[in-house]
């Protein structure tokens, strides 16, 4: 079958490991010193390995591939968390403990200006893009950050989405937005996660494929709610 997959400039690469690191499928692995795709099957074409080599040495590509196998990723995944006691890092089960110290929760006004937030039911043209700045964040970061409606929503536009769970491809969405509307910035926040880096890969895509010349940022939220990087 014809689809999207990545592929990996042997010459550019560096030996890094940062793409297998973030290859949450288990699709890439370090050879002679040098990333390659072992398994074609185990590549989601999501590209959450793109956004984290640092010698942009891997892109997608359209060509004859076999089908993406999700039943053997996880099984593949499932043996690897039974050996080493772990697996995805998105996924991993884990115990978070919230500071006991923290200060008395108080009711706060939510900042939210405009529906829907899903990237997928958005329309493109919506009135209210125009002259927007823009949000586009990972479903979890609501979750995970604490004051996300203050320090994120507010004065925003607010376009949400996981690339893992939709298994969408949102640069083409996001590209139609940026390009037909005067949107003034963009703000990416992502979590921490391997599976975050399709949204930050599919926001700068967007943004460089639209031709426009505005502010952008990425930030960067742990599992236990910090920010990590801005």
């Amino acid at each position: 079958m014809i689809r999207r997959i990545i592929h990996i400039d042997e010459e550019k690469c560096t030996g890094c490991g940062a793409c297998a690191e973030a290859c949450h499928e288990g699709a890439i692995a370090m050879v002679n010193g040098k990333a390659k795709l072992m398994r074609e099957d185990y590549c989601d074409g999501l590209g959450d390995c793109l956004p984290v080599c640092p010698a942009d040495a891997i892109h997608f590509e359209e060509r004859e591939a076999p089908a993406y196998d999700e039943a053997a990723v996880l099984a593949a995944k499932a043996k690897k968390a039974h050996i080493q006691g772990g697996g995805c890092p998105g996924s991993r089960p884990r115990v978070l403990k919230p500071a006991e110290d923290a200060a008395p929760v108080q009711a706060m006004s939510s900042q939210l200006r405009t529906w829907p937030v899903q990237i997928k039911l958005v329309p493109p043209k919506a009135p209210w893009l125009d002259g927007a700045h823009l949000l586009v964040a990972a479903d979890c970061t609501a979750y995970a950050y604490a004051n996300f409606h203050q320090d994120f929503i507010c004065n925003r536009v607010c376009l949400v989405g996981c690339p893992k769970l939709d298994r969408v491809d949102y640069s083409e969405k996001l590209e139609d937005i940026i390009a037909n509307n005067d949107v003034k910035s963009l703000t990416i926040v992502r979590m921490e996660v391997p599976c975050c880096g399709g949204l930050e890969y599919a926001a700068k895509e967007a943004l460089k494929n639209s031709g426009k010349f505005i502010p952008w940022r990425v930030v960067t939220i742990s599992v236990d709610g910090r920010i990590l990087e801005d």
